[in-house]
């Protein structure tokens, strides 16, 4: 198969093609500045260090008078996403195929499009978002890639990658400065750009949901898939109890469980993304949603009162539905439900597993695509004592007079994730930090700023950090295909209940496609829905 620029670009906004198996020898990975020590041990098959958190100066390896190898892979692939919290002064430098074909500072490669002169102008392709430098730029190589940076480079970084196989032919990196594709990139940034959907159709169902009941929103028979998706509530502040459902195939057991807001990927501020949001209020998902013998929607009111809801769906035609993939959307607590108490041991604070927290277990999902999650954070705690009148934020700058530690420590993010593909024993996705990979940075530091982007949104956290928070990402282009399974697992430092009447508690929405029928979800109760309330 021989790959051109515009098949490479067309990946960052082709949803459809997320319904497809992934062909063997198509894999993905994120390689990262995350602390070396953690390793996992195959003679007594136990995970050493996992919990280590130096995770800014992590490297492959040094390189003699100084620098590091920051990656190396062995192709045909691409680099799908790169993203750095602090990138310097110093050189990154890209070799594909032993040939050098990027030489420039480290912040350079995120502001600058090659040697031109005038600053990088591609904002939704390469966006920073609350500090965090992020660029979708494909890294197509064919035999080989290293990254290299000099000193000064900065801390932190990720290199997410796709590898094809072995029989694709993927196009030079340097055809990316022709004329055809640099308008190529200017249209796909607009086509970013341009991701609010428009206004709420008028052939729209009007449904009251009775209190404590599933209601059905939409029904169809036959062979198709869903390609718009939008609902509307009565107020979007209070959607959290409206608990969606989604069946395909005559199934009983639902594929898609989730509260509203949580499915969307975010809460009451409105957001847009490139696959959903809330634009005023409505909430619009884009995910392609293929079905071979019907379909059905249905929504759960939680409140002790009716609700208003109205719902628009969109189908096209699917001639090959039964050899799609099947979306899923599924809601988390922590997946424990389907671990053996022996094995749940593993993950205490004693435990070598520690301080992973599972968000989503499929070992036996056949071949699929992870394609991001949600995460709604509560993070609250009594504020202490002392008055903060005299800084904005309590201990920002130091104060001498109140040591930092105790307030530091109630940030939620530093936990890294950790994607294990096809049974893999180490992860061949190990992040670097939690907001990290929804490609903000420096999150513990104040100020707490709001932001959305194609590919990922932070809609909701209090300006002091106390209370909820709302981030999603979504992998489109840099989606993790697999064979036979994943699980993907999110460190969590914090205890549930920690300090005096401080919470920190995780609840995530994980989103893909697989193509065996799921086991039964978590449910997700009035009860469930309560310890993530502030």
């Amino acid at each position: 198969m021989k790959m051109t620029w515009r098949d490479l670009l067309d990946r960052l906004t082709d949803l459809d093609a997320l319904t497809l198996p992934p062909p063997p020898g198509e894999r993905s990975g994120c390689v990262s500045s995350t602390d070396r020590r953690s390793r996992y041990d195959a003679p007594s098959d136990t995970y050493v260090n996992w919990g280590a958190n130096d995770d800014g100066s992590g490297c492959v390896r040094m390189l003699d008078g100084g620098g590091v190898v920051a990656c190396e892979l062995g192709g045909p692939g691409t680099i799908t996403r790169v993203w750095s919290a602090m990138p310097g002064a110093g050189r990154i430098r890209v070799f594909i195929d032993d040939e050098k074909a990027v030489d420039c500072p480290f912040i350079e490669f995120f502001t600058r499009f090659g040697t031109d002169f005038a600053p990088l102008n591609l904002p939704n392709i390469c966006p920073v978002t609350s500090r965090g430098y992020n660029s979708y730029l494909p890294i197509p190589f064919q035999k080989r890639l290293r990254v290299e940076f000099s000193e000064g480079w900065g801390a932190y970084y990720q290199f997410t990658y796709t590898l094809f196989p072995q029989n694709t032919v993927v196009p030079q990196y340097q055809d990316i400065f022709s004329r055809e594709n640099r308008i190529a990139l200017a249209k796909l940034d607009r086509r970013l750009w341009l991701r609010t959907p428009g206004g709420f159709p008028d052939e729209s169902a009007n449904v009251q949901l009775p209190p404590a009941r599933e209601t059905t929103l939409w029904e169809t028979t036959g062979r198709g898939k869903i390609t718009r998706l939008r609902l509307r509530a009565a107020n979007p502040d209070n959607a959290n109890g409206i608990i969606l459902r989604m069946y395909w195939d005559a199934s009983q057991t639902p594929a898609v469980l989730a509260p509203l807001p949580d499915f969307f990927g975010g809460r009451a501020n409105p957001f847009s993304t490139l696959v959903s949001g809330l634009n005023g209020d409505v909430w619009y998902a884009d995910w392609v949603m293929p079905y071979a013998d019907g379909a059905r929607i249905t929504a759960e009111n939680l409140y002790h009162h009716p609700m208003h809801i109205s719902a628009f769906v969109e189908t096209a035609p699917c001639s090959d539905a039964s050899e799609r993939l099947r979306f899923f959307a599924r809601w988390t607590l922590g997946d424990w439900a389907g671990m053996a108490a022996a094995e749940r041991l593993r993950f205490r604070s004693d435990g070598d597993r520690w301080p992973d927290w599972p968000l989503l277990c499929l070992p036996d999902a056949g071949s699929g695509r992870f394609c991001g999650f949600h995460l709604r954070v509560l993070d609250a705690w009594k504020n202490p004592d002392k008055s903060s009148q005299d800084a904005w934020w309590f201990n920002y700058p130091d104060d001498p007079s109140e040591p930092r530690g105790d307030w530091f420590d109630w940030w939620w993010g530093e936990g890294d994730e950790k994607f294990f593909v096809d049974g893999e024993k180490f992860p061949s996705t190990f992040g670097t930090g939690s907001e990290d990979y929804f490609g903000y940075a420096w999150a513990a530091e104040p100020p707490f700023a709001l932001f959305d982007a194609p590919f990922a949104a932070n809609s909701d956290m209090p300006l002091d950090g106390d209370g909820v928070t709302s981030a999603v990402r979504f992998q489109v282009a840099d989606n993790v295909p697999f064979q036979k399974g994943f699980e993907a697992y999110l460190e969590k430092y914090k205890d549930d209940e920690w300090g005096e009447g401080g919470v920190c508690r995780f609840a995530a929405t994980a989103y893909g496609y697989a193509a065996n029928p799921l086991p039964s979800p978590e449910s997700v109760t009035a009860k469930h829905l309560s310890v993530m309330e502030v």
